[in-house]
């Protein structure tokens, strides 16, 4: 009897809930086939690790200091509804887009996991690993 189809959402799918474009992530590999282009992770706090990190490398590396400027380079506007995606991440941390968020945090960062998943992927089933996995701030390219 053929398996049903995984009807989970890409990103939960692909044990990468931020929808990350593959670029050779340590341990991840391009999800296959003429549509692949985003990161497949071996479990789902790898995908959560890499979601992390990236949004430290914008407001460390990169000085984005606001939801609007971090969004607008998650979620370019070429291929999203960039503004409406920042609005609803905004919403969800509870500060307006525009403010300037100060040094990544845990509680930052990890609310800003929390809300990028759920824009993402309709959904958020990652529950309190997210809090874990926020908790240990990567130091290099991390904001101060």
């Amino acid at each position: 009897m053929p398996q049903a189809p995984d009807r989970r959402p890409r990103g939960i799918r692909n044990n990468n809930p931020g929808n990350l474009n593959y670029v050779g992530q340590a341990g991840a590999h391009k999800e296959p086939g003429p549509d692949g282009r985003f990161a497949v992770f071996p479990t789902p706090e790898a995908g959560l690790k890499a979601l992390r990190n990236q949004l430290c490398l914008f407001m460390g590396r990169d000085r984005l200091k606001t939801v609007n400027a971090i969004i607008a380079k998650w979620a370019p506007p070429n291929e999203n509804n960039t503004s409406a995606y920042a609005q609803f991440v905004a919403r969800k941390i509870g500060v307006e887009a525009s403010v300037d968020l100060g040094p990544a945090t845990p509680t930052l960062i990890g609310n800003m996991m929390a809300a990028i998943i759920e824009y993402e992927n309709g959904q958020n089933p990652y529950g309190s690993l997210i809090a874990q996995v926020a908790a240990d701030l990567p130091t290099s390219g991390a904001a101060a």
